[in-house]
């Protein structure tokens, strides 16, 4: 049957109390036999579905049959169901199938089974073929007066439609259920009239849209530019119109939804060159879009449109301004520009209008912030405020939904104005060097993730390697600063590793620049010229760094060089010794000393002035951990080799040595019977004169006590080592003397030196004065070294002398007698530290040795070179001499060729046609 056949409907009227005529009302409906009807019509077909005798429309049974797709009644404008079936299949079917057949309810239909009489079903209806005709017997014809009820019927619900729709646009109740609306929707559509329906509603939507209840009236206003608002406010008005017509529209979608799905869910699929008709949703979006902002195909917006576009610019702007005032007409402002955003997307049009016009105007912020910040601000405050642009920037783009391209050209495009642009501020070096000084990590962290964004993050290297060099040249070359410089060094290195760490993500460049720059400061000759010495200052200041480390530990260190919390957490992760380990930290502390000894290329200066402190702390026993010493020898080894580290090696060998030597000594001395006189315990460290340092002799009268068991030993010792001399060094001896003061006793910790000249106070009257010539003539110490010896007795922290007359330099007038009023809170005083301190002629002669040695290392390498090669040029020679002693120190080629010169006089080589040659 056609769809156009009118359903049953309601009786009206008492003329209209009577059977419903047979009918097939849709493919989702099961006929049936009527057994309550007349005999004779016993065959006709009811509809189960709907009652004439109810007016409850809405009650409709479960559909039990459904037809597949390939089996829907075509409509309208649909072509009839073309069968894809074989013909060979097509001719198993029945012909003709009689629904008035039955079969039992809950059998399976089946050809055989057709004209069977069954009764309870029917039998042949198999609704997945699709049979070829339908066929009603005793199909009961359809009156006029049934006709003329159905008219009246579709009428009324037009008219009911038309209704609801004017009621919902009016925001009022509709006045019928809308399940009756909603069956009446279905009953037209049935009837053939979806087309009409669709046209009438599209017209409804449209009229009350374009009147002055949507936005007719501001539309008008806009194009005739009589609007007293302005674009912000234009733009919250039509978001409240945009809210009104989507709650209509959510109603009229509900009402229609039939018409939706079943007409023009299939008028949009239809065909691929026309769209064919839209969706209720679509038409709703497609009309509001329309109705402000034009047709799709357009390429510029409406009036309205242009003023709501400039409207959600202004309200960035505003946003990007901080303005204080946060509503417009009682709306939010950032409510109002995330859902103006929402609704460009819905209507597509946010791409075509209202990216390209944002991305214009945010250029021209980003071009008048950067010129405004540039001038007024330095490179610090110019890197906070574009980092904290650039972080709202993106937070806003995030906020408000707009989209990720518009997100990632947004901010490109500040990147280039913003930082490439400014480039040449952001990598100024002075500007660099500042923040540099001032140590300030989050500047710095900002401006290398600034740079990052562009790229340029490599281009930063530069101010970085001229800051380290610049203040590196100025600690080095500082001659009025000496004793800090190894500090001031790695202060400046550990503040630069913090700055690696935190602010440069760990990055390589850096690392290497950091190191590069390091060894050209300390490797220069311009910056070490300044001392006037001919060596490296640098290598003797580690040296000395060094032994301030082992002799008083950490607490000689300033804080700013000690790990802090993440150092210690990255060792812990490393494997190393715990965080809270002194002895660790302490290693931690020497291996930053290693660092920068590895960036020297002459380590014969150190060596020379390590070895020489590494003496006196093993003599003197001031190490503050053995430990800490084998260590340091172990570092050393791994970097320099063997040979760097054997003489050291041999001096710790001498140390356990001479404990045993002291050992038999006692033995031989309890064997002869020779008690120790005098309450002296003598110990003796016998050395090895090729692995210690050279250090010059002192004459010193020793007090006759000390004298027996000196001479005692040497005895024993020449008894037990045929051939051997000893040769004694008496100004590395130290000594402990107890002393009786008016306070009580303390115990002295003196060199020898000082225990000889306070034993001569033993051997006078108390409170009898020694003048300077006496002391002088007891104890053989003249000039330097005696003034040295009373100054620290009588001038410095631990007076135990008293001079006369009072000073803190000491003359050949001066007198001395012995201070009875000392007092100290310790019981042990040390005051020997005079043999640590290094004068300036000892330092002197130090430098000299090398520049010394170094010459002799110099020709050694000429010598070898001509050897080997028999002839070269000056210029090859003089580089591969420098190639060869580079490792020892940095040798002038000026010097080279002085040393050459003296070669040349030895007959070691000679000059021949302007090359030299070697003389075998």
């Amino acid at each position: 049957m056609p769809p156009s056949y009118p359903p049953t409907f309601p009786a009206t009227s008492a003329a209209h109390q009577q059977p419903p005529p047979p009918q097939l009302s849709s493919s989702r409906r099961r006929p049936r036999v009527d057994s309550h009807s007349d005999p004779d019509t016993s065959d006709s077909i009811r509809d189960n579905t709907r009652s004439t005798a109810s007016n409850n429309l809405g009650k409709r049974p479960r559909a039990e049959y459904t037809f597949s797709p390939s089996a829907q009644l075509p409509t309208p404008h649909q072509q009839p169901f073309q069968s894809t079936m074989s013909a060979k299949v097509q001719g198993k079917r029945p012909e003709v199938i009689d629904l008035t057949q039955s079969s039992s309810p809950g059998r399976p239909f089946n050809s055989s089974s057709v004209g069977s009489g069954r009764p309870g079903g029917i039998s042949g209806l198999q609704p997945h073929l699709g049979p070829r005709k339908l066929v009603i017997k005793n199909l009961r014809s359809t009156t006029s007066t049934q006709k003329d009820g159905a008219d009246e019927y579709y009428s009324r619900t037009r008219n009911d439609l038309n209704n609801a729709l004017g009621a919902i646009f009016a925001g009022r109740p509709t006045g019928q259920p809308m399940e009756r609306l909603y069956r009446g929707v279905e009953d037209l559509c049935r009837n053939g009239e979806a087309e009409d329906l669709y046209n009438r509603l599209k017209a409804t939507c449209d009229q009350w849209l374009t009147s002055d209840d949507g936005i007719g009236q501001l539309k008008k206003e806009v194009t005739a530019k009589s609007t007293h608002l302005n674009e912000v406010e234009v733009t919250a008005a039509v978001m409240q119109v945009y809210h009104r017509w989507n709650a209509r529209m959510l109603d009229v979608r509900k009402l229609y939804s039939y018409l939706d799905r079943s007409y023009l869910l299939l008028q949009s699929t239809i065909g691929k060159e026309e769209k064919g008709r839209q969706g209720v949703n679509d038409l709703g979006i497609s009309l509001f879009r329309k109705a402000v902002f034009g047709q799709r195909t357009a390429t510029r917006a409406l009036p309205l449109g242009s003023v709501v576009l400039r409207g959600m610019i202004t309200l960035v702007m505003q946003d990007r301004g901080q303005e204080q005032d946060q509503t417009v007409g009682g709306v939010d402002k950032a409510q109002l520009l995330k859902e103006s955003v929402t609704m460009l997307k819905v209507f597509g049009v946010y791409g075509k209008f209202f990216e390209p016009w944002f991305l214009e105007t945010s250029h021209e912020y980003y071009e008048e912030f950067a010129e405004q910040q540039s001038e007024s601000c330095g490179l610090r405050g110019y890197i906070k405020q574009v980092d904290a642009l650039l972080k709202r920037e993106e937070h806003r783009c995030d906020f408000y939904g707009f989209d990720s391209t518009t997100k990632r050209q947004l901010l490109q495009d500040a990147h280039r104005v913003l930082i490439e642009k400014y480039s040449e501020k952001l990598l100024d070096s002075g500007s660099v060097a500042k923040l540099l000084e001032a140590e300030d990590v989050p500047s710095m962290k900002a401006l290398y993730q600034l740079l990052k964004l562009s790229g340029l993050q490599k281009k930063l290297k530069e101010p970085w390697d001229s800051y380290i060099r610049t203040t590196g040249s100025a600690i080095v070359s500082d001659i009025t600063r000496d004793d800090d410089m190894v500090i001031r060094l790695l202060e400046l290195r550990r503040s630069l590793y913090i700055m690696i760490r935190d602010a440069f993500d760990q990055d390589d460049v850096y690392g290497y620049g950091l190191r590069e720059s390091f060894g050209a400061v300390i490797n220069s000759t311009q910056n070490t010229s300044a001392w006037d010495t001919g060596t490296s200052k640098v290598g003797e200041m580690i040296a000395k760094y060094i032994d301030m480390l082992l002799r008083g530990g950490l607490k000689t260190l300033p804080k700013s060089l000690l790990s802090d919390s993440k150092d210690k957490a990255n060792a812990e992760r490393s494997g190393l010794a715990a965080t809270g380990d002194e002895d660790s930290e302490l290693d931690t502390q020497l291996g930053h000393a290693l660092d920068l000894f590895k960036f020297l290329e002459g380590k014969d200066v150190f060596e020379t002035f390590y070895k020489k402190d590494l003496g006196r702390r093993l003599l003197l026993g001031r190490s503050a951990s053995q430990d800490a010493e084998r260590s340091m020898i172990s570092k050393l080894k791994g970097e320099c080799g063997a040979n760097f580290t054997h003489n050291l090696e041999q001096m710790f060998k001498d140390q356990e040595l001479s404990k045993d030597e002291m050992a038999s000594y006692k033995t031989w001395l309890v064997g002869t019977g020779k008690a120790i006189k005098g309450g002296v315990d003598l110990t003796v460290n016998v050395l090895s004169a090729a692995a210690w340092p050279t250090y010059k002799d002192v004459k010193l009268t020793l007090p006759k006590e000390v004298l027996e068991q000196t001479t005692s030993f040497d005895t024993y010792y020449q008894a037990k080592h045929t051939g051997r001399k000893l040769t004694w060094k008496h100004n590395l001896a130290h000594c402990v003397i107890k002393a009786r003061f008016d306070r009580g006793s303390k115990e002295l910790l003196l060199s020898a030196q000082q225990g000889s000249v306070l034993m001569l106070f033993n051997d006078i009257p108390d409170d009898s004065p020694l003048s300077y010539s006496q002391i002088s003539q007891a104890t053989s110490l003249t000039g330097n070294e005696l003034d040295r010896t009373l100054q620290s007795l009588a001038c410095g922290k631990s007076r135990v002398l008293t001079k006369a007359p009072k000073g803190r330099d000491v003359s050949t007038t001066d007198t001395f007698t012995v201070n009875r009023a000392f007092t100290d809170p310790k019981f042990k005083v040390k005051i020997n530290q005079i043999q640590l301190k290094e004068t300036k002629e000892e330092n002197k002669e130090t430098h000299e040795r090398v520049a010394r040695d170094r010459q002799f290392e110099t020709q050694a390498a000429i010598v070898r070179i001509m050897k080997s090669r028999k002839t070269m040029g000056h210029a090859r020679l003089v580089a591969e001499v420098i190639n060869q002693t580079k490792a020892r120190g940095a040798v002038d080629p000026g010097e080279i060729k002085a040393n050459i010169e003296k070669l040349i006089e030895k007959d070691y080589i000679e000059r021949e046609d302007g090359n030299y040659v070697y003389l075998a």
